[in-house]
């Protein structure tokens, strides 16, 4: 369990500030708004079908007690008749005449009469008899008169003693408006000592039996059927003047009650009631729909705002926050919110202004230190200049001083016009560089002095690359270079050499080349010489022997940001080769 917090905890972590409200929405206000309106409509229309299904089944027992009821007078109506031994006798006999018929009808009415009705407002009762000496008309038919009748043969197909029969008389019996017919036929067979036939019809009223079921007033449609031809209902199809109608099929019927009744089976059918829940919900769709979308737009529209409310803020923040790795510390000029949001935004406002007063602090520091360290070093450089300046000048001079000696010719005169030039170039200090054209004028000048110093032992060639002039060295860089190669490779050899100056660019870097053909080193030589270049600093320049190259390289690692590389070649008795390499971005042009 533990496990699984930590993981949804890690998980919730990942999530942004939107999509964290975005779950807190979906679960605490959709989830428990679906959630607990299908729970209630359920329970609401589970409550109601069961409430319904109960109301049902009364209905139909209500309906089928009121149609007992109503045809069980008629069937006492008929008893009266069916015990009676008048009543049986005056079927029975045989009249001479139509006044002896008469005569024994009128004492048979008010002797009847006395005993039971005849009739109520919602039956009345008709006799019949196969006697053909009876006349027809009142209560009392010949059998003869009905045998075409529908309900008497139904009576006697169906072999009952009792029938209950619904037909509609049609266009056959225009004196009457009511032409659907409820009729209760009974065959008066209590007594077997006569072989006559004999019957009684109550007919029932049907316009009673609407009216009873309709001024119950039962909030569901009712429908008494016999299969599917409907007798009468409390919503229509209950037109005492037209036949009877019939099931459609389409009917929405809620609960069904069916028993028989005196051969009939009756069916009593209870419609599904319209004013339900659901149908309330139905016809107020659009209000439904609206309150839904309320529930659900409130919710949002609060969680959209609170989400503006932090991720806005907490934006900004970050932004401020990502300016830091730009070296760029700057405060937020507009705080929003109380909150905790606006506070952490103040607080990052104070850490801004401490960090930027820190941070003067220490540039202040640090740059004093750079100053203090760009003194040094240019004091250290002044003193290797002082270092290189005699030196140089010494040689030259020396050279002069020997050549006027031994030659006393005008040849001095260029000579101490080329010492000039290298004096000019030599104690003008205004600027740490020069261009790699001025440098190759003074290597030059350089070369042609000392030519008359070595005469044929000494001859040169320089090369240099269309569009390598305008980059920028450290004065007197190059120079250093040649000077060591006259000194240290033609000096101590007897033989005629060759100095060779090439400055070439390739693949982003410029190369700087210097070639002798002098008496070179040995490997031992050349080992420690290119260490001491690769690895030169002030300390190692306090050592007396190649001060002059190792202050160039000096210099150069200086100006270029440790960025120069050289490599060194020489072979004992053939001569030295010098290449300087260093990218062209870290060059500055004139």
């Amino acid at each position: 369990m533990a496990r699984l917090w930590n993981y949804i905890q890690n998980r919730m972590n990942d999530f942004n500030v939107k999509k964290k409200l975005m779950i807190v929405y979906v679960c605490c206000v959709l989830l428990p708004l679906f959630a607990t309106d299908s729970a209630v409509l359920a329970i609401l229309l589970q409550g109601e079908s069961r409430e319904q299904g109960l109301l049902m089944k009364n209905i139909a027992s209500a309906v089928q007690f009121d149609l007992s009821y109503t045809l069980e007078e008629a069937v006492n109506m008929t008893k009266s008749i069916y015990v009676n031994r008048t009543v049986n006798d005056f079927l029975g006999k045989e009249y001479e005449s139509g006044f002896d018929y008469y005569a024994a009808n009128q004492e048979l009415l008010k002797a009847v009469f006395s005993e039971s009705s005849w009739g109520t407002g919602s039956a009345s009762m008709v006799l019949f008899t196969d006697n053909e000496t009876i006349v027809n008309g009142g209560h009392f038919y010949r059998l003869s008169s009905a045998e075409e009748e529908e309900w008497y043969r139904k009576l006697k197909d169906s072999g009952q003693d009792m029938i209950l029969h619904f037909y509609y008389v049609g266009d056959d019996n225009p004196s009457t408006n009511t032409k659907r017919r409820i009729s209760l036929v009974r065959k008066l067979n209590y007594f077997k000592d006569s072989d006559r036939e004999k019957l009684v019809r109550i007919d029932l009223d049907y316009n009673t039996l609407v009216r009873k079921i309709t001024n119950m007033k039962y909030s569901m449609a009712v429908y008494v059927c016999i299969d599917d031809k409907i007798l009468f209902s409390n919503d229509g199809h209950s037109s005492y003047t037209q036949n009877f109608e019939h099931l459609t099929g389409k009917e929405k019927i809620g609960y069904e009650s069916q028993w028989n009744l005196y051969g009939e089976d009756i069916r009593i059918l209870v419609m599904q009631p319209t004013n339900t829940i659901s149908r309330q919900i139905w016809n107020h769709f659009p209000l439904v729909l609206f309150l839904l979308a309320i529930n659900i737009a409130l919710p949002w529209l609060l969680t959209y705002i609170i989400n503006n409310s932090f991720t806005s803020r907490l934006r900004e923040l970050s932004q401020a926050f990502d300016e830091v790795e730009a070296e760029s510390l700057k405060e937020i000029k507009d705080i929003k919110g109380k909150d905790e949001i606006g506070s952490l935004m103040k607080n990052y406002n104070r850490m801004v202004r401490r960090s930027q007063e820190l941070i003067k602090t220490v540039y202040k520091d640090r740059l004093e230190r750079q100053e203090m360290d760009i003194s040094r070093q240019n004091a250290e450089l002044l003193a290797l200049h002082s270092q290189i300046n005699p030196h140089f000048l010494f040689n030259v001079l020396e050279s002069i001083r020997m050549h006027s000696i031994l030659k006393k010719e005008e040849e001095t005169a260029g000579m101490i016009e080329r010492l000039a030039t290298l004096e000019r170039q030599n104690v003008n200090w205004t600027s740490d560089f020069v261009s790699i054209e001025d440098e190759i004028k003074f290597i030059e000048a350089y070369l042609e002095l000392q030519k008359y110093r070595f005469g044929e032992r000494i001859s040169y060639e320089i090369a240099i690359a269309p569009g390598c002039e305008n980059y920028s060295l450290p004065k007197l860089t190059l120079v250093t270079f040649v000077e060591n190669a006259c000194v240290h490779g033609v000096e101590n050899k007897a033989s005629a050499c060759w100095i060779y100056v090439r400055v070439f660019e390739k693949e982003d870097s410029l190369y700087l080349e210097v070639e002798d053909t002098g008496e070179g080193m040995d490997e031992g030589q050349v080992k420690d010489l290119e260490e001491k270049m690769g690895s030169c600093s002030i300390e190692t320049i306090k050592e007396n022997e190649h001060v002059g190259i190792i202050n160039a390289c000096l210099r150069l690692k200086m100006v270029t940001e440790g960025k120069a590389q050289f490599n060194l070649e020489s072979e004992k008795g053939i001569g030295t080769c010098i290449l300087i390499k260093v990218p062209v971005d870290a060059l500055k042009r004139s």
